[in-house]
């Protein structure tokens, strides 16, 4: 197969290249009314952007539904399949839900692309899967000007057990599960600074499967699950915050994040994604004094397939973080908490 570089097809690679924040929020909020009306089974919907639908079988069974596919962040065909897999079920993960299986969706350039390089992409999806322990029943596929690649992903939770982004309690501690700086990075890769060091992260955090959620699931005192990807740190906390009517306060310090990362973002190095998602919701976000536009460029900086992000009463902080080491995740972190909400302080405070 002759060596194809994926990325120069892409005009913005993994959940880089979602809507923009406020973007979406104006899109959305002009949805026709009917769309609106739910039935009483819809656990969860469109209401508080969470990371997927849930809908009510019976007493002991809810569908976890989610969809998530984008444009090549890493040059390798295998590696893009994993990272795409990867990050779809993702989803599922964060709702406390177990996978049960997959659809693909597949668009390709085909007079680009050889075909060679559209399994190799296919191959890395799969098996993701595997590992999870789900097939890719089916899917769809179409010739497009951009490589993409994603799943439909379904899972099953316990009606009682759904881990919703709009539970927070104030006082909660907040713990993420992988370190950020997977933007920068993939900057770094299109530019042609980043090692074999740090690609070699990049791959390990993107490709490792959030199967902490399933753990998380029955646990009374996590109240509220998500996971960390395009919009940023910042942006996915805000979501919580706001279905929850709370605050948060973030100790930048306690961020676990890339080495590589760190080195590349002082050097300037970031995502267009990320001066986005702050010129989307900058406003709701108070910076300590003192803290360097890097470090803002930090909580601003889009994920792909990032880390689950978990607001826990504090005593059940290190059964948390027992739950994250025991599954591979030993880089997992508290880094702040959930606050009372007031006008006349910031929605989320970074210090």
């Amino acid at each position: 197969m002759p060596e194809i570089k994926l990325t120069q097809f892409s005009h913005g690679g993994g959940c880089g290249c979602k809507i923009a924040p406020a973007v979406l929020s104006e899109i959305l909020a002009a949805a026709p009314g009917p769309f609106r009306i739910m039935p009483k089974e819809l656990l969860v919907g469109t209401e508080t952007s969470d990371d997927a639908a849930v809908y009510q079988l019976n007493d002991e069974q809810a569908i976890v539904a989610t969809t998530d596919f984008f444009t090549p962040i890493v040059d390798d065909p295998f590696d893009f399949g994993r990272i795409a897999a990867t990050n779809a079920l993702s989803d599922v993960y964060a709702m406390g839900g177990t996978p049960i299986f997959a659809l693909a969706l597949v668009g390709m350039p085909l007079d680009k692309l050889p075909v060679e390089a559209i399994r190799r992409i296919l191959d890395g999806g799969e098996s993701v899967c595997r590992e999870a322990g789900i097939p890719i029943a089916g899917g769809h596929s179409i010739d497009v000007l951009e490589p993409i690649y994603g799943l439909v992903a379904l899972g099953v939770v316990h009606p009682q057990r759904v881990k919703k982004n709009s539970a927070a309690q104030a006082g909660d501690l907040l713990i993420l599960g992988k370190p950020l700086g997977i933007g920068i990075l993939s900057a770094a890769l299109k530019k042609g600074l980043l090692s074999a060091d740090g690609y070699a992260a990049m791959i390990d955090s993107t490709t490792r499967l959030n199967t902490p959620g399933i753990g998380l699931s029955p646990m009374e005192d996590v109240h509220a699950v998500t996971d960390v990807t395009g919009f940023g740190l910042a942006g996915h906390l805000l979501e919580i915050c706001r279905g929850s009517q709370l605050a948060a306060e973030v100790d930048f310090a306690k961020l676990p994040l890339l080495e590589e990362a760190r080195r590349h973002v002082q050097a300037g190095i970031v995502t267009g994604a990320s001066g986005r998602n702050w010129k989307s919701y900058g406003a709701e976000i108070g910076l300590a004094d003192g803290m360097a536009e890097w470090q803002q460029r930090i909580v601003t900086d889009p994920q792909t397939s990032g880390g689950l992000l978990v607001s826990c009463a504090p005593e059940a902080a290190e059964a948390v973080l027992a739950l994250f080491r025991a599954e591979g995740f030993s880089e997992a972190a508290v880094i702040g908490t959930m606050t009372e909400a007031s006008p006349a302080t910031p929605r989320l405070r970074v210090s």
